[in-house]
């Protein structure tokens, strides 16, 4: 069991199911020779050789629509965009395309594609490079959302949606690529999609997040703890479709909600978070649940992005308004 990084872990999880699966192929800018930009696909086109790892020209809907097309005739593509500001001029073939193809021909096919990026802002990249825009696909029916936010849970879940039937958004938060190693052991073993991750037990708050975000609000519950305050962290991990039977449990046992998400605030995946906490958990709430987020505003450049990124100081303040609340 070998301690890797996230971006090594994504690695990792590409070779195994390549290596598994004959039918897996890997397509994008840069992701052969150069091995991505990332560097997340180091490694491939040596092992599998260049028809299953494959450099593909400067655009972004081709690769969509090209994957599109090899999904639909059996083979498992895995297609990287370079940047998740760089995703949109896919959105075509993405929403009326592979997220329609079930429903379309009526079962008769289905979409195994998975569409990588990295996203998120604090690596000090111009905006286009560090927007987080997940609510675009959450909203879209017959896309799946999935973001990992440690080594282990990127290995894990990236092999469960290469082998899940369905499109899937994998969203790999490029601040985590090497912020931390943890051990992962390469046994093929993917982690349920579709699921919540409890990563901390706690009575007094919850703490909903995805992504980098855990970071910070791993940070947050420690302060609390050392406060008194025991919170508990939820990890969404597939934001599409949403475990929302994780999160009202832990709200009933709490009373107390705070979503944390890098995001912008308006029309977020935590609005949609906080309705379903009015709509079936008012009761348990002993205060107002509250959200921490990006602002509605672009990302800035690197000497502003601490400012935009919600911080643990933001999450502890926002637990103390709770705490408070009469």
């Amino acid at each position: 069991m070998a301690e890797i990084t996230l971006v090594e872990a994504i690695n990792l999880a590409l070779s195994y199911e390549m290596q598994a699966d004959s039918q897996v192929v890997v397509i994008g800018e840069d992701v052969g020779k150069d091995g991505g930009v990332f560097r997340a696909t180091v490694g491939l086109l040596d092992k599998f050789g260049p028809e299953r790892v494959l450099d593909t020209p400067l655009a972004e809907s081709m690769i969509a629509g090209m994957a599109i097309g090899m999904a639909a005739q059996g083979l498992k593509p895995v297609a990287e965009f370079q940047f998740m500001g760089f995703i949109y001029p896919a959105l075509d073939q993405i929403i009326n395309h592979a997220a329609r193809m079930r429903n379309r021909t009526r079962g008769r096919l289905t979409c195994p594609v998975v569409f990588r990026t990295p996203f998120g802002a604090g690596i000090h990249a111009p905006e286009h490079h560090s927007e987080s825009t997940e609510a675009y696909f959450a909203h879209t029916p017959g896309l799946r959302v999935v973001i990992p936010s440690s080594p282990a849970r990127a290995y894990g879940l990236l092999l469960a949606s290469i082998r899940d039937p369905d499109p899937v958004i994998f969203l790999e938060p490029s601040r985590l690529y090497r912020f931390a190693k943890q051990e992962v052991n390469n046994d093929g073993k993917a982690l349920p999609l579709d699921v919540c991750f409890t990563l901390r037990v706690g009575e007094d708050v919850t703490l909903v997040t995805w992504g980098a975000m855990v970071k910070e609000t791993i940070a947050a519950a420690n302060t609390l703890q050392q406060e008194g305050i025991h919170a508990e962290v939820i990890d969404v991990a597939t934001i599409k479709p949403l475990d929302m039977e994780t999160i009202l449990a832990s709200v009933e046992k709490t009373g107390r909600c705070v979503v944390v998400h890098e995001a912008a605030l308006t029309n977020g995946v935590g609005a949609e978070i906080m309705a379903q906490l009015a709509e079936k958990a008012l009761f348990s709430l002993k205060a107002p649940p509250e959200r921490v987020t990006g602002w509605d505003t672009i990302v800035p450049y690197a000497r502003l992005e601490k400012y935009y990124l919600p911080n643990e100081k933001r999450i502890t303040d926002a637990v103390h308004s709770l705490m408070e609340y009469a």
